[in-house]
Formats: structure tokens, sequence, C-alpha cells
């Protein structure tokens, strides 16, 4: 259990102010001049107007109100800045194409991740964030153990740019950062109008993540299938369910739609959120 103070410090709202991370952010963001990009939890404006330089427009989302107010002020003389006071949870985003490069709040991360990738078939079209560095390496790890980390990552890539140590922000949070980017896929294994379907294999087939494959996916498929299904996968039958990746994920979904009767689909739950 965290005392007070801890509480304190993981919801306190760490302010970066070195300017050359900022700088790397934006580059890699690849922001080009017609592009709609949002600054979450904007703060005193580290990243926004390093960003009003490069986008076409800015959305800049800031809950404090004296900082929200100091970015109207300073916001009048960028006539492509919009400043919304408002909890990021609770904010509408662009219904047109938007990238997000932001030192987002720790403590709301999976949240924030959420409604960013959830429905996948969003406007959103990738971010270059700061988040701790122990989530960010959990979202980018090999191994897939939460059916909602599979889920995003069946339509986006993410990667973990580098470690951010703590001292580069005011206060310093008790652990250090990484930049996290995030990129829509190209080419996906799964198309969009399935993603409620999928959800229901992952949390299926993720319930208990270190179950072999075969156990895992017993009461969708039958052994017949299952044989098959392996062969496909080119897996141990008795490989933990988790080492399977995206591609492999992506087979398994597939065989699903040609081998099952939908009846016998896994039913996605009706509320997987935080």
């Amino acid at each position: 259990m965290k005392t007070g103070d801890e509480k304190s410090n993981l919801r306190a709202q760490h302010l970066l102010h070195n300017k050359r991370i900022v700088q790397e952010m934006v580059e890699h963001a690849g922001i080009q001049s017609l592009d709609i990009v949002v600054d979450l939890g904007a703060g005193k404006g580290a990243i926004t107007w390093d960003l009003a330089e490069k986008a076409g427009k800015v959305v800049a989302i800031e809950n404090d109100p004296a900082y929200a107010e100091a970015l109207r002020r300073k916001s009048e003389a960028c006539s492509n800045v919009m400043i919304i006071e408002r909890d990021i949870r609770e904010a509408y985003l662009p219904k047109e194409p938007f990238h997000v490069v932001a030192n987002i709040p720790f403590f709301i991360t999976t949240p924030i991740l959420d409604k960013l990738m959830d429905p996948p078939g969003s406007s959103f079209q990738g971010a270059v964030m700061l988040i701790q560095h122990g989530a960010a390496k959990g979202f980018t790890a090999r191994l897939i153990r939460n059916p909602r980390l599979l889920k995003w990552r069946m339509w986006f890539d993410m990667e973990l740019v580098k470690v951010v140590p703590k001292h580069h922000f005011s206060p310093p949070p008790s652990v250090d950062a990484a930049i996290l980017r995030i990129r829509r896929k190209k080419d996906v294994t799964v198309a969009l109008h399935h993603h409620h379907a999928f959800e229901g294999l992952a949390e299926y087939g993720l319930k208990y993540p270190e179950l072999p494959v075969y156990e895992a996916l017993k009461g969708i498929f039958t052994p017949t299938q299952m044989k098959h299904l392996v062969k496909d996968l080119r897996v141990d039958r008795h490989a933990p369910i988790c080492t399977l990746n995206e591609l492999q994920w992506g087979t398994v979904f597939q065989a699903m739609l040609e081998r099952v009767p939908a009846f016998r689909w896994p039913k996605k739950l009706k509320k997987n959120k935080p």
C-alpha cells in the first residue's frame, strides 16, 4: 500500500524542463505542416510551442486552471493553437486524423492509451509520449500477457525509444520515464470491423497467460482443429499462450473465423476498462 506522500507524488504533474528532450520527441513524431497534433496534459507548454512551429493545428489539453489560463494568454500569438481546459479522460479528441506528442500524467497512462487506441478504427494515427519507464517496458515486452495490450498491438506498433532520467522533470517523479512511440500499422492481420470479436478471443485466450496453447484455446477449437492450428502457428502445443506474437494471434483469429461456428466464439466482456 502506498503512503499519502507516495500517492501525492504519483499523481503530481511532473513538468519536463529539458528542451533537448522536447526537440527529440517532436523529431521522432515526424510532424508535417498540415498535421493536427494533440498535447495531452500540456502543463506550462514545454511541448506545445515547439509543436506549433511544425504542425498545422495544435490542441493543448490541460486540466489545471492556472496552467490553462497561462496557455490561453500565450496562445493569443499563435493562431494554430487551441487550448482546452478539461480532464484528458473526458476531453473530446479530433474527428480528423491526428497525432499525439505529450508528457502525459503517469497515473492515468492506461486510460489515456485506451482512449486513443480503442476502438482501433478511431482518428488516432500515432504518438510520441513520455510515460513511466516500467510501463514502457511492459507495453513493448516480447511476451504479451494482457488482452488489452494485445488488442492495442494488433493495430499499432509500440516502441521504447529511450529512457529519460527523472531529474529532467520538476518535481522529479519517483521513477525514470521513457519516450514511447506508437504508430498505426500499415498491414494488419485482423480487419478493423472484427475488433470486438478479436477482443473476445484475446480475453479468453489470455485469461491464464502461462497456460499451454492447446489448453488455453481448447474451449474454442476441436482437437483436430487444434492440431492444424498448432502446425500453422509453428509452435509447440505446450508453449505458453503468452509467447504468441501479434502475427500468430492473427493466425489464431483467422482460424477461428474460418473453422469455428460463430456461436462458439468467445464473447467480449461488457466492460473491460480500468
